[in-house]
C-alpha cells in the first residue's frame, strides 16, 4: 500500500534538534503533515498514548501508527515515501551512514550538550574535551559538499544539531568548541547546510531558541 500523505502528523517541540531532523526529512520528501506542538512539562494524553515508553518527542504518526526515535523515524520516512533519497542505495554505504549517525548521537551530541548543561565544572571540561575529539573525527570524514554528497542525506540530517544548536548553546556558555579555525571543513559544511533552502525554511527562529536555552543554563548554574 502506498504511503498516505493525508494522514501524517508529527508530535514535536520547536526547540528540539531531534524534531527538526524529522521535519527536514519530511520536507525533503515533500510529505504533507500536521505539526502538533507538545508541552514537555505538561505531557499530553496524545503523547503518552503514542509514546508510552519514553514519553518524549518526536513521534511520527502515520495512519494512526506511531514511530518513535528521530533516526528511526527518518529511516521510516525514507522507506515509506518515494522521491528524494535520504539513505544511500548501496547496503555498505547505508551501513556507513547509520554508523556515522549513531556516532553523532553517542559522541558528539551527548558530549556537546553536557559541556554546557552540566553543573559540575570538572565534568563540563571533560565533556568539552570529548566533544572536540569527536568533532575532529567528523572533520576528517567530510569528503564533499555534504556528508551525503551534493545534497543533504542521512548523516547531514543527524548532524544538524552541530550546524545550528551547537554554536548557539556554546555561545551561551562562553565556549569555543566548534570554530572555523579548528574545523574548517566541518564549518564550511555547516554553512552549506544552514543555507540549504529547505533547512533554512524550517529552522526555528534563533532569538526565542537562544532565550530558552539561556534560561535553562542560568537556572542550572543558579542552583549550584
Amino acid at each position: 500500500m502506498a504511503a498516505n500523505q493525508e494522514d501524517v502528523k508529527l508530535l514535536g517541540a520547536v526547540a528540539s534538534p531531534f524534531v527538526f531532523r524529522v521535519q527536514l526529512a519530511l520536507k525533503l520528501k515533500g510529505v504533507e503533515y500536521t505539526f502538533v506542538a507538545q508541552d514537555l512539562k505538561n505531557k499530553s494524553e496524545e503523547l503518552l498514548k503514542y509514546n508510552p515508553i519514553h514519553k518524549k518527542v518526536p513521534v511520527l504518526v502515520h495512519n494512526e501508527k506511531p514511530i518513535n526515535e528521530s533516526l528511526v523515524i527518518v529511516e521510516y520516512i525514507d522507506e515509506a515515501w518515494k522521491g528524494y533519497p535520504i539513505l544511500p542505495t548501496h547496503p555498505y554505504n547505508r551501513a556507513l551512514a547509520r554508523f556515522w549517525a549513531k556516532f553523532i548521537d553517542d559522541k558528539v551530541f551527548i558530549a556537546s550538550w553536557k559541556s554546557v548543561f552540566t553543573a559540575d565544572e570538572e565534568e563540563r571540561e571533560k565533556n568539552a574535551k570529548e566533544a572536540v575529539e569527536a568533532l575532529q573525527v567528523l572533520e576528517n570524514e567530510i569528503k564533499g559538499k555534504f556528508f551525503g554528497g551534493e545534497e543533504p542525506g542521512f548523516v547531514d540530517i543527524a548532524a544538524s544539531f552541530i550546524a545550528y544548536w551547537s554554536p548557539l548553546i556554546q555561545e551561551i556558555a562562553g565556549l569555543q568548541l566548534f570554530t572555523s579555525e579548528q574545523f574548517p571543513k566541518l564549518y564550511k559544511w555547516s554553512q552549506e547546510f544552514l543555507n540549504h533552502p529547505i533547512a533554512k525554511e524550517i529552522l526555528p527562529p534563533r532569538d526565542p531558541l537562544f532565550a530558552l536555552f539561556k534560561a535553562r543554563y542560568e537556572s542550572l548554574h543558579a542552583s549550584k
